[in-house]
C-alpha cells in the first residue's frame, strides 16, 4: 500500500533531519576554546597583563636612558575606543527580490540600497529615503532622518542598512559617541518610514574599503567588531562589549555590559603588551523582537583582522607581530552564530579580504593567502605582500587553538606580485589576479597582458594561468562562469571566463575611454534571465574623470550575456544638472558609493546619486523611459 503523504513528508522530514544532525557532527569542531570561569579569573588576568606592559615600558625607558636618547620609544598600549559621550531580500525565508550582488546566499551585507515590499528603500547622506516601484510606479514617497530625533549627529557616519520583516536597521559609527550606532525605524506597505529607537554598541571604527561591517542571517542582525582594550585603565571593563538604548540624557553608565566572562575565550597563545590585547568580539541581535536584545562573543587576541560570515558561523583571521622569515603569525578563529564556544586553529599568512574564504559545502574551510598582511581595516587589502598559498582545511580539525592547520593543508600558488590582488570563488574555482602597473601609461605603449589564475579548490589540479589584455580589477559571478573587469590604458575590459573541466577565456568587450564608477562588490550585479543568458551592470566614469565620493558615477552601463559572448546594450546616464546644497548635516561622503545598477520584476533601474532612471530592455539595446530625483528640498534641513 502506497505510503500515505503525511507519513512521506515526515518521513523526509526526519531524513533531513538526520542529514543535518550528520552534517553537523562531521564539522564539529574536535575541542573548542576556554571561557574564563569567573569574572575574578578575567580581572586577574587583565591586571597580570597591565603588570607586563608597565615591566616591559620601564625597561625600553631603562634602554632609552642608556642609549642617551637616541633610541626610538615604541607604543606599548593599543588605542582604546573613543570616550563615551555624555550626552526582506534581507532574512533567509524572505521572498523578496534580490538587490544586492552577496557573497554567500541566505547572509545579506548592509548596503545602501534595499527592497521591502512594492518600495526601495535608500540610505544617503544621512537620510533614509523609499521610492514606490511596485507595478508600474516610481515615485518618491518618504524621507527622514537616518538618525534619532532630537539628537546630534556630528561626528557620526551612517553607511549602512538591512531589512528584517518590517525593521529597517541603519547602521553607523560615532566617533562623538565611540561605538556602532543601531537606528530602528518601522516601515509600512506603503513605503511610509518611522524612527522606533537607537542603540549603541561599543566597538572600534569597523570601515574597509572591501568589507562590510553588518550582516543579516533571517532576522538575527551579525557584526563583527575588534575591540582595542585599555588594560592600564581605571575601569578595566571599559573596552569590553556594551548595549545601551539612546536617550537625549544617556550616559556612559546606561552601558550594559553583553560579554560576561563566561563568554570571553582565549587561547594558549601569550598576549604580546607591546601588540595590545583585542577582543575580537561577533555581537548577534534579534530584530524579530520590537526592543532589540544582543549577546556578544569575544575572543581575547591580537591586533589585525579579516573576517568573512558564513550562514553559521564568525571566521575572524588575526595576525601579530611577523616572524623572522618575514612570514605572518596568526590565528583563526571560527565563532558560531548559535552562541555556542568558539573553536581556532594556528596558522601562518594573512587572508587579502573576506572573498578569500569560502565554508564550502564538502565541510572544508578554503583561504586564499598572502604571506605578509594586517587585516582589511581602512585600505589594508591593498598592502598584503609575498608569495600566496590556499589552506583547505576540515572544519573538523577546528580546537581549542593549541593545535595549527597541517602543512599538507598549504598549497603553494603562482602570482604573488603586483598591485591589487583580487580573488573570488565562482563555483568550483577560484579566481585571482592584480590589477597590473599602477598609473597611466602613456598612449603608445603597449599595455602588458596580465595573469589571471584559476584552480579547482576541491582538487589538485594544475594551476592555470590566462593572459588577459587588462588588469583585474573586479572578478564576479556569471552563473557557474566568471567575468574579469579591469582597465588597460584608458580603456576598460571586460572577459568571460568559461568554467568547466579548465577555465578559457570565452569572450571580450571593451568599452573605450572607461573606468569603473565604484569599486565595491555591490556596485556590480548580473540578472540571469535564461540557461546561459542574463544582463550585467556597472557603474562606470570616463577615463579621465576622477572617482568623486560626494557625486554618482556618470552612467550605469548595461552588457548582455549570451553563452558569454558580451554585447553592449548601453547606458543610463546621471543628468549633468546637481544639487549643491540638500541640507546634509552628517554623513556627507559616500565612502560606500552611492551608483547601484537594480534589477526588480523585469524591470532596469541606475540609482545615480539621487537619481533613479527607468530603462527599458530591448533585443539590441536598452532607452530611458524615466527618472525621477528623490532628493531633498534644496537648502531646507528635514
Amino acid at each position: 500500500m502506497p505510503m500515505p503523504t503525511v507519513f512521506k513528508l515526515a518521513a523526509l522530514s526526519m531524513s533531513l533531519s538526520l542529514a543535518c544532525a550528520a552534517q553537523a557532527a562531521a564539522t564539529a569542531p574536535q575541542k573548542t576554546l576556554p571561557a574564563f570561569a569567573s569574572e575574578q579569573e578575567l580581572t586577574v588576568y587583565l591586571q597580570t597583563l597591565a603588570q607586563r606592559q608597565l615591566e616591559q615600558q620601564r625597561a625600553r625607558e631603562k634602554m632609552l636612558r642608556r642609549s642617551g636618547g637616541m633610541m626610538k620609544m615604541a607604543p606599548s598600549v593599543a588605542p582604546a575606543p573613543a570616550p563615551m559621550a555624555e550626552a526582506s531580500v534581507a532574512s533567509a525565508d524572505s521572498a523578496a527580490e534580490s538587490v544586492t550582488n552577496t557573497q554567500t546566499a541566505g547572509v545579506d551585507e548592509g548596503g545602501i540600497v534595499k527592497l521591502h515590499g512594492k518600495h526601495l528603500v535608500m540610505l544617503r547622506r544621512g537620510k533614509l529615503f523609499t521610492v514606490a516601484v511596485g507595478g508600474n510606479a516610481l515615485q518618491p514617497v518618504a524621507a527622514v532622518d537616518a538618525f534619532a530625533p532630537g539628537s546630534d549627529p556630528s561626528g557620526s557616519w551612517y553607511d549602512e542598512m538591512l531589512i528584517s520583516g518590517d525593521t529597517v536597521a541603519v547602521i553607523g559609527y560615532s566617533y562623538s559617541r565611540g561605538g556602532t550606532e543601531v537606528g530602528l525605524f518601522d516601515i509600512d506597505a506603503a513605503g511610509k518610514l518611522a524612527y522606533r529607537a537607537t542603540y549603541h554598541l561599543r566597538s572600534n571604527d569597523y570601515y574597509s574599503a572591501r568589507n562590510y561591517a553588518s550582516r543579516l542571517v533571517g532576522s538575527k542582525l551579525v557584526f563583527y567588531s575588534p575591540l582595542s582594550l585599555n588594560v592600564r585603565g581605571k575601569d578595566l571593563f571599559a573596552g569590553f562589549p556594551a548595549l545601551r538604548r539612546w536617550r537625549p540624557d544617556a550616559v556612559p553608565g546606561d552601558f550594559q555590559r553583553i560579554a560576561p566572562a563566561t563568554r570571553v575565550y582565549r587561547t594558549d597563545d601569550e598576549i604580546d603588551p607591546d601588540d595590545g590585547a583585542t577582543l575580537h568580539t561577533v555581537t548577534v541581535c534579534d530584530l524579530a523582537q520590537r526592543e532589540m536584545r544582543c549577546e556578544a562573543t569575544a575572543v581575547m587576541g591580537p591586533q589585525g583582522r579579516v573576517f568573512y560570515v558564513s550562514g553559521e558561523s564568525v571566521y575572524v583571521w588575526t595576525t601579530r607581530r611577523g616572524r623572522k622569515d618575514g612570514g605572518t603569525q596568526a590565528g583563526l578563529f571560527r565563532i558560531p552564530l548559535s552562541g555556542a564556544a568558539p573553536s581556532a586553529l594556528k596558522v601562518a599568512g594573512a587572508p587579502v579580504d573576506q572573498f578569500s574564504f569560502l565554508e564550502s559545502g564538502d565541510g572544508y574551510l578554503n583561504v586564499l593567502l598572502r604571506e605578509q598582511g594586517k587585516g582589511d581595516a581602512m585600505w589594508d587589502s591593498s598592502r598584503g605582500v609575498g608569495e600566496l598559498a590556499l589552506l583547505r582545511v576540515a572544519l573538523s580539525s577546528f580546537s581549542d587553538g593549541r593545535d595549527s592547520a597541517p602543512a599538507s593543508s598549504y598549497r603553494a600558488l603562482p602570482g604573488g606580485a603586483g598591485y591589487g590582488l583580487q580573488n573570488r570563488y565562482v563555483g568550483q574555482y577560484l579566481l585571482y589576479g592584480t590589477s597590473g602597473q599602477f598609473g597611466q601609461r602613456k598612449a603608445d605603449q603597449a599595455w602588458p597582458r596580465q595573469g589571471l589564475y584559476a584552480l579547482r579548490w576541491n582538487d589538485n589540479s594544475a594551476v592555470q594561468s590566462l593572459a588577459l589584455p587588462h588588469g583585474v580589477e573586479r572578478i564576479e559571478a556569471l552563473g557557474n562562469d566568471a567575468v574579469v573587469v579591469g582597465a588597460a590604458g584608458s580603456d576598460l575590459h571586460f572577459s568571460s571566463i568559461k568554467l568547466g573541466s579548465q577555465a578559457s577565456i570565452a569572450g571580450t568587450y571593451v568599452r573605450a575611454n572607461a573606468a569603473q564608477g565604484e569599486s565595491r562588490s555591490h556596485g556590480f550585479f548580473y540578472k540571469p534571465q535564461s540557461a546561459g543568458a542574463g544582463v550585467i551592470g556597472l557603474p562606470i566614469l570616463g577615463a579621465h574623470e576622477q572617482p568623486n565620493l560626494r557625486q554618482p558615477a556618470a552612467s550605469v552601463l548595461y552588457l548582455r550575456n549570451t553563452d558569454l559572448q558580451l554585447k553592449e546594450l548601453g547606458a543610463l546616464a546621471a543628468q549633468p544638472a546637481r544639487i549643491d546644497n540638500d541640507g546634509c548635516r552628517v554623513s556627507c561622503v559616500d565612502w560606500y558609493g552611492n551608483a547601484r545598477p537594480l534589477f526588480l520584476q523585469g524591470r532596469v533601474f541606475a540609482l545615480l546619486g539621487y537619481e533613479l532612471v527607468e530603462g527599458q530592455l530591448t533585443q539590441n539595446g536598452i532607452r530611458e523611459l524615466r527618472r525621477i530625483s528623490y532628493a531633498p528640498a534644496p537648502g531646507v534641513r528635514q
